[in-house]
């Protein structure tokens, strides 16, 4: 669950991955190599009220299930310009009950067209989400990884819930500018984290429950960035005060089954 009182945000960002989870949250694939165990999506994929799919994600997903010879990986929606998912794999979801829709417009990436097709259908469904998570890769193509942040500040003006990439090893997601606490006693945080100023300078930004925590810095890149910090061992939250939009990021443990 996340709250806003007042002009304090509060954060569970970890909340979607608990074992007995509260958190009601649609879920996006993105296109990036499956693993053979893939525990974290396995485990939003059991808790997701609507799962999509970004066309070669569907190929990804398609070659998981018969790898895994579980063929319950099947998304309420594929969409995408569909330059990447294969023919066989299209045919199979739509064999499947599956929505398929076409998504040619090539000033958006296929996340962006996907993420505003399932904010739309959440709202006309009329269910009230937490978050909305996009499970994604955080290596292979730099360019991806920034296409994929460009979205977060793309969602931040239709939405007022956080939208959470979360990958193997990794969760991202912007906080806006303002006063933020973010709860990491899930025991899923690793402890690594870091603030990057990814839309620009942040002129001043404070935190507590790191272990190098920032007192009205300046951020930029040129200049300071609060990269390979560390949560603060035995804290129950960190808090944020910012000026400026920035992008937390944060290590993830192993979930295990």
């Amino acid at each position: 669950m996340n709250s806003c009182n007042g002009s304090v945000q509060r954060l569970q960002p970890l909340n979607c991955l608990k074992s007995k989870t509260d958190c009601t949250f649609p879920l996006i694939v993105l296109n990036r190599p499956l693993a053979h165990q893939c525990s974290h999506l396995k485990h939003l994929w059991g808790n997701a009220i609507f799962k999509a799919g970004t066309d070669g994600a569907n190929n990804e997903l398609f070659d998981f299930m018969k790898r895994e010879n579980n063929y319950s990986f099947i998304p309420d929606l594929v969409t995408g310009d569909f330059d990447s998912i294969r023919p066989e794999v299209k045919s199979f979801m739509k064999t499947k009950g599956v929505q398929v829709i076409k998504t040619p417009d090539q000033n958006d990436t296929d996340f962006t067209k996907c993420l505003v097709m399932v904010i739309d259908i959440m709202k006309q469904k009329q269910i009230q989400v937490d978050c909305l998570i996009a499970f994604c890769s955080f290596g292979g193509r730099l360019d991806h990884t920034l296409s994929n942040i460009n979205t977060l500040f793309k969602a931040h003006k239709l939405v007022e819930y956080p939208v959470y990439l979360i990958g193997d090893h990794n969760l991202s997601f912007l906080l806006m500018p303002g006063y933020h606490v973010l709860d990491v006693t899930t025991g899923l945080e690793e402890g690594t984290c870091g603030l990057i100023p990814v839309g620009g300078k942040c002129n001043s930004i404070t935190t507590t429950g790191l272990k190098w925590n920032l007192n009205k810095d300046q951020m930029e890149f040129g200049g300071l960035i609060s990269s390979c910090n560390k949560i603060e061992v035995g804290a129950k939250e960190v808090t944020v005060e910012t000026d400026s939009p920035v992008l937390w990021t944060m290590s993830l443990k192993e979930k295990r089954f």
